[in-house]
């Protein structure tokens, strides 16, 4: 039978019951507990002037505060290591937490646990500015003359193999800029899988961003584009062409609208803060940053990575 500290109502009882004059056996009975752990409560919690349910209630309260269990994350134990392998991906605590889990089911440890750890600076070369949740981003408007471009479709047309997420092959896009003059990289999220592959964009001209977007696709099924309404994207119809799918626009100032796609976008801004030079980021370091997304398990796919997924997937369509 496993252990059980004592609330504050059965303290109560029990200090009804030492002034009524009952002994320690009889308490114990009237509780349902063992005579030995009623002596221990006694013996730990009374004062000079005998035993009072909140003294004993404060006490162990402090008792505890200033407990030091066990470290579980201390170097050596297989959980630190694990911990330490992981935060070294940039997975999240909640990642790490529920991939452990999933690992031994026996020996579980709370997210909560890694956060109070890394805030502490306990876990050596892993600081709390790198690998705390993010704060949200500020969402910006853009002026109401922005050159936005004309589509034919919009995304609130989306058929419902695309909106329920049914099939692979389904890419949100966006471009994530660099500091002015310094390029860009176009960006591609599979709906489904959550997938991400990028490539290099040099400027904003829409044939750069034409040539991108097959660069970054190239080899991986295309049934459809959902695309941001900005002018980079004016070529939409020769994409239409060349990979025999259909494109669609989100609304003007609508992000959410390809929500999967800007939640990878502010991943990637954790590598690629604003300001950055991508006019000197090689296309081998952009594919390394992108295989560590894509290897990273996410909490919508099952704790499974977008890797491990897109490829199950892909298999079963051939």
């Amino acid at each position: 039978m496993s252990y059980s500290h004592y609330t504050l109502e059965e303290r109560k009882y029990l200090q009804k019951l030492l002034e009524e004059g009952y002994g320690v056996r009889q308490i114990a009975r009237a509780l349902g507990r063992a005579p030995s752990s009623v002596s221990r409560e006694i013996t730990r919690n009374k004062s000079r002037e005998g035993y009072h349910h909140w003294r004993a209630q404060i006490q162990t309260i402090c008792r505890r505060r200033q407990s030091h269990p066990m470290k579980r994350l201390s170097e050596g134990t297989e959980l630190g290591t694990y911990v330490r392998e992981k935060l070294a991906l940039y997975w999240s605590p909640e990642c790490i937490a529920e991939t452990w889990r999933l690992q031994h089911p026996d020996d579980p440890v709370g997210f909560s646990t890694i956060y109070r750890w890394l805030k502490r600076n306990a876990l050596k070369g892993f600081s709390r500015k790198m690998h705390l949740r993010r704060r949200g981003k500020r969402i910006q408007t853009r002026n109401a003359n922005y050159n936005t471009i004309h589509p034919d479709r919009l995304i609130a047309e989306w058929p419902e193999e695309i909106l329920n997420r049914l099939r692979i092959g389904d890419w949100e896009g966006d471009t994530v800029c660099g500091a002015v003059g310094k390029g860009r990289i176009v960006t591609f999220v599979d709906r489904k899988s959550r997938f991400l592959c990028a490539a290099l964009l040099k400027t904003k001209k829409p044939e750069d961003t034409f040539r991108a977007v097959l660069d970054a696709l190239d080899g991986l099924p295309v049934r459809s584009l959902s695309l941001d309404n900005g002018s980079e994207f004016a070529w939409f119809r020769k994409l239409e062409q060349s990979l025999k799918a259909p494109v669609f626009f989100a609304a003007p100032h609508s992000p959410w609208q390809r929500g999967s796609n800007e939640n990878i976008n502010g991943l990637l801004r954790f590598f690629f803060p604003k300001g950055c030079d991508f006019l000197s980021l090689s296309d081998e370091n952009l594919q390394s940053i992108v295989s560590l997304v894509n290897s990273r398990p996410r909490k919508c796919l099952g704790w499974k990575s977008p890797s491990d997924v897109f490829s199950s997937l892909s298999v079963a369509l051939t």
